[in-house]
């Protein structure tokens, strides 16, 4: 009897969400099953395996795998670190924390594509203002390179710059929603752990981020999402290496071929479900060691 009574409790708390979910689901369903039916027709010709085929012996599917692999699994932790470091700088009260979040938030002001062209025009190979400022032709930094470097001469150097500009334009949405979660922490906690001697690490460790676990699972969830489909820094920055983002958009635009760029699109479909089931049960286990390690520690 106790289970159900649970069991009816957690369904009055949830049930306000279930339109928006019904919602929300009917129209991913309706884009899932269009991304199936494109993908299983080649010339008019339905069903069809030569789109899977094809994009199977494409080397660029392969490539735009390894590369948006690599953007997920180092974008999204450090999403994550650059908003619990600036969040835990605007945290405390001292004077001018106002204009400090200020210029934290300043990045998201600014469309993605500004954001790219300036990168691209910063790390140009020749006459970029990083190259000129390595070669100490500014009186402000000493001289350290002799030569143009090749920001975007290859995949990894081309991936970090595109990082750089996604990481900086959304800290700000990653820094907000740890703020909130530092936010609901009651000063009592702060206050008593300091007056036992506590410093910055043991309560970092003991309070603040146990208490501010689900908000620091809902940044790796979203930002795992938003790394997954990210396109416009490494259309402008990495053009000559694809990710599955940009990869749909050369197949279905240059290529004029929707059977393969749906079939891209599947995968970046399933990719995404399987990182945040992954994220949900890892970041649960974690919640969970650093519940019974408090525990423990009274």
């Amino acid at each position: 009897m106790k289970r159900y009574d649970r069991f009816v409790e957690k369904i009055e708390e949830i049930w306000p969400l279930f339109p928006a979910a019904i919602f929300l689901l009917f129209f991913f369903l309706l884009v899932f099953i269009k991304l199936f039916t494109i993908s299983l027709t080649s010339a008019g010709v339905f069903p069809s395996l030569e789109p899977a085929v094809a994009i199977l012996k494409n080397p660029e599917f392969s490539d735009a795998l390894v590369n948006t692999l690599f953007f997920v699994a180092i974008g999204t932790p450090l999403e994550l670190l650059t908003g619990l470091f600036t969040a835990l700088l605007v945290y405390n009260s001292y004077w001018g924390k106002s204009i400090i979040r200020s210029i934290f938030v300043l990045p998201f002001a600014f469309p993605g594509l500004v954001i790219a062209t300036l990168l691209f025009i910063l790390f140009d190979s020749q006459g970029g203002f990083a190259n000129h400022l390595l070669q100490g032709k500014y009186w402000l930094f000493p001289k350290v390179l002799e030569h143009d470097v090749a920001w975007r001469g290859n995949s990894v150097m081309a991936l970090s710059v595109s990082m750089l500009g996604k990481v900086w334009r959304d800290t700000p949405i990653s820094m907000l929603i740890i703020l909130s979660g530092l936010n609901s922490i009651e000063p009592e906690l702060i206050d008593a752990a300091k007056t036992m001697g506590a410093g910055f690490r043991v309560r970092l460790k003991r309070i603040i981020l146990p208490l501010i676990f689900p908000a620091m699972t809902t940044v790796l969830l979203l930002r795992s999402v938003e790394m997954w489909k990210e396109f416009i820094f490494p259309y402008v920055l990495a053009g000559n290496y694809p990710l599955l983002g940009t990869l749909i958009e050369k197949l279905y635009g240059f290529g004029s071929d929707p059977g393969e760029a749906a079939i891209v699109a599947l995968v970046l479909v399933v990719c995404t479900i399987i990182t945040l089931v992954a994220i949900v049960e890892i970041t649960g286990r974690i919640k969970r060691i650093l519940v019974n390690s408090g525990v423990h520690s009274k």
